[in-house]
């Protein structure tokens, strides 16, 4: 099985995206990450949810997670703050850069696998031959396909 098998269309935005758009486009299609592109198409980064999380959760709550349990529902809405006026570039700003999680249309699965592994996102981009996204293959789908056998 290689990856344009298990590849299905996919998302993109770009690093000038806002940040509130592409917490929405996870959020109402219950997404893993996103895939970031630049104006060719090419993948430049994954945008994994957590790293939209990390933006958006109140750095007081990040030093100290037993405040996040008597915060009341009122602070909640300080997430949708933290992210207004903010970019994809922004919750892709990190001090650990990560290896970027692309393969060809011709990857197998192991090779996908240890891609997720060792990048540590939940889902890798296909590119065709010229480098444009064709689709993705999620975690879900990988395994999936690893343990129906």
């Amino acid at each position: 099985m290689r990856a344009r098998d298990l590849s299905t269309p996919f998302p993109t935005v770009t690093a000038a995206t806002a940040a509130l758009e592409a917490a929405r486009l996870l959020a109402r299609r219950a997404l893993p990450g996103l895939i970031v592109v630049d104006d060719a198409g090419s993948p430049v980064a994954v945008l994994a949810g957590p790293q939209v999380l990390r933006l958006a959760v109140p750095a007081y709550v990040v030093e100290d997670p037993n405040l996040a349990g008597v915060v009341d529902e009122v602070a909640a809405d300080e997430i949708v703050r933290n992210l207004d006026g903010r970019t994809v570039r922004d919750c892709l700003q990190t001090d650990h850069p990560r290896q970027l999680p692309v393969v060809d249309q011709d990857a197998t699965v192991l090779e996908m696998a240890a891609l997720m592994a060792r990048s540590g996102t939940p889902l890798v981009a296909v590119t065709d031959e010229d480098g444009r996204v064709v689709g993705a293959v999620t975690l879900d789908a990988l395994l999936e396909r690893a343990v129906a056998r």
